[in-house]
C-alpha cells in the first residue's frame, strides 16, 4: 500500500452523505486501499435510510488525479494475474458507484484524470469548477482507459471517446460540459451553490421515484446487466495484459524515469 494513506472522509448532514477523497498532497490519487474504502463507504450509505443524496468530491485543489504513483509502480512489477485482480477491484468500484441505489453528484472541484474521469462519469449528476482540467492520458503510458471505458463512453459517446482515448489530450471544464462529461461548469466560487441546488431538487422529489427513475434509464440503456458485468471483467483483463506487455512496461518506465517513451524516438 502507498506510504501516504490519508484515506476517505465521509460526512452525513441533513440526509446528504459527502464522500471526500482526502489525499490532497497527491491530488487525491487512489490506490487499492482507497478503492476498498470507497466501495465500503458507498455500500454503507446505500444501506443508510437517512441518506437521500451522495456527493463525491476531492479535498484541496483536485478532484482525483487517477492512480497513485506508488501503486502504479507496484503494479508495474506485479504479474498479469495480480494486475487482473487489481483491475477487477477498480471495475467493482465503478460498477458499485454507477449502480448505487441513491442519486449521486460529482462535485468536481479540480483536476480529474484517468480513473478520476471514470468516477465523474459514474455519477448521475456532475458539476465542475470552470478551472478544472480533465484527461484520459493512459495511451501516453502504452495503456488504455479500459476499466472506466463503458461509463465514460455512456457519458460522452463513442465519437468523443475515440478522440480522447487515442490522443490522451487534456481538456477544459467547458469542453467537458460540451461533450456531456459534466452537466455544467461554474466559477469556483459558485460550485457549492450549484451543488446545493442539485441536492435540493433531488430532495424535493420522491425518493422511491428518484431510485426508479435512475433504474429506468439504466434498464433501457443496458437491458442485460450480466453482459455489462462480463464487459467489466474483460476490460480488467485487457488492462492487466497491457500493463505487463512490452509496450506497457516501456511506457511506465519512461513515465517514472521522466523521459520520452521509445515509440516517441523511433
Amino acid at each position: 500500500m502507498s506510504s501516504n494513506e490519508a484515506p476517505l472522509n465521509v460526512r452525513t448532514v441533513a440526509g446528504v452523505a459527502t464522500l471526500t477523497l482526502d489525499r490532497p498532497k497527491i491530488h487525491n490519487a487512489f490506490d487499492d486501499l482507497l478503492i476498498e474504502q470507497l466501495i465500503d463507504a458507498l455500500r454503507a450509505v446505500e444501506e443508510d435510510h437517512a441518506v437521500r443524496v451522495v456527493v463525491l468530491t476531492g479535498a484541496g485543489s483536485s478532484f482525483s488525479a487517477g492512480a497513485d504513483l506508488h501503486w502504479m509502480k507496484r503494479m508495474a512489477k506485479a504479474s498479469e494475474k495480480e494486475n487482473r485482480k487489481d483491475a477487477r477491484q477498480l471495475a467493482k468500484l465503478m460498477r458499485v458507484l454507477n449502480h448505487l441505489d441513491k442519486p449521486t453528484i460529482a462535485r468536481v472541484n479540480g483536476a480529474a484524470l484517468g480513473g478520476g474521469v471514470g468516477l465523474v462519469a459514474c455519477c448521475d449528476i456532475a458539476i465542475a469548477s470552470e478551472d478544472a482540467l480533465f484527461g484520459l492520458t493512459e495511451t501516453r503510458l502504452g495503456l488504455v482507459p479500459a476499466v472506466i471505458s463503458p461509463y465514460v463512453i455512456d457519458a460522452i459517446g463513442a465519437r468523443h471517446a475515440r478522440r480522447l482515448f487515442l490522443t490522451a489530450r487534456t481538456f477544459s471544464a467547458a469542453e467537458a460540459a460540451r461533450i456531456n462529461l459534466v452537466h455544467a461548469a461554474v466559477p469556483a466560487a459558485e460550485l457549492d451553490t450549484a451543488i446545493d441546488a442539485e441536492v435540493e431538487r433531488l430532495r424535493a422529489a420522491g425518493p422511491v421515484a428518484v431510485l426508479e427513475a435512475k433504474r429506468l434509464v439504466q434498464r433501457i440503456q443496458h437491458p442485460d446487466s450480466k453482459e455489462r458485468r462480463a464487459l467489466d471483467e474483460a476490460n480488467a483483463d485487457l488492462i492487466a495484459a497491457l500493463r505487463v506487455s512490452e509496450e506497457g512496461q516501456e511506457g511506465l518506465r519512461a513515465f517514472f524515469e521522466r523521459r520520452p517513451a521509445a515509440w516517441m524516438t523511433d
